[in-house]
C-alpha cells in the first residue's frame, strides 16, 4: 500500500544535534529531543490486551479514538488529557513502568533496552514517511473502538512488528 507523502511532520526535529540519543541518558534529553524520539508509528495509540497471568501485551488494531490513521498521529496531542484522561505522558522518569507494554519498535522501548534505533526512524533517515514504507506503522488498519466492542478485541491482535 503506497502511503501519501505528509505535507510536514508534526513531529519537531530541526535543530537537534546528529544522533543526540547516542550520547546522552534519556533522562538528560531536552523536552524537544525526547518528543523526537517518537518514530510516528501510532502503535502506542492502539488498545492492548494484557494476559493477567502472564503479563503479556498483545497489540490490537483498535485505535484510541483520536488517532488518525491516516497520518498516525494523535489528533488532539496537546489537549488529548480532555477527551481520553488516562492517556498515557511518557517521560523519561515513567520510562521503566512502561516499555514492557510500548511496541517492539518504539525509539523509547529500543533506548530503554540500550538497543539502536532503525534504520527507518525518521531521525536516521531524515524522512517522516520512512516509518511508513518500512511497514512498521498503523497506516489505513486501525479499526474505530467506538464501533469495535470490548469483547471482540482479541479478533484484532495483530502480531510485533507490524
Amino acid at each position: 500500500m503506497t502511503r501519501p507523502t505528509l505535507k510536514s511532520d508534526p513531529i519537531e526535529r530541526d535543530g537537534l544535534a546528529s544522533r543526540f540519543w547516542e550520547r546522552k541518558p534519556l533522562k538528560s534529553l531536552s523536552q524537544k529531543e525526547w518528543e523526537a524520539l517518537c518514530d510516528g508509528c501510532g502503535k502506542c495509540c492502539l488498545n492492548k490486551l494484557e494476559d493477567a497471568d502472564t503479563g503479556e501485551v498483545a497489540l490490537t488494531r483498535v485505535a484510541c479514538r483520536l488517532l488518525d490513521d491516516e497520518t498516525c498521529h494523535c489528533t488532539q496531542y496537546d489537549i488529548r488529557h480532555q477527551f481520553v484522561p488516562e492517556c498515557i505522558v511518557l517521560k523519561p522518569s515513567n520510562l521503566d513502568t512502561h516499555a514492557y507494554w510500548m511496541p517492539q519498535t518504539c525509539a523509547y522501548r529500543l533506548l530503554w533496552e540500550n538497543k539502536p534505533l532503525y534504520d527507518w526512524h525518521p531521525l536516521i533517515s531524515g524522512d517522516p514517511d520512512s516509518v511508513h514504507r518500512a511497514g512498521v506503522s498503523v497506516y489505513q488498519m486501525t479499526v474505530s473502538e467506538f464501533e469495535t466492542p470490548e469483547d471482540e478485541w482479541e479478533d484484532h491482535i495483530i502480531e510485533e512488528p507490524v
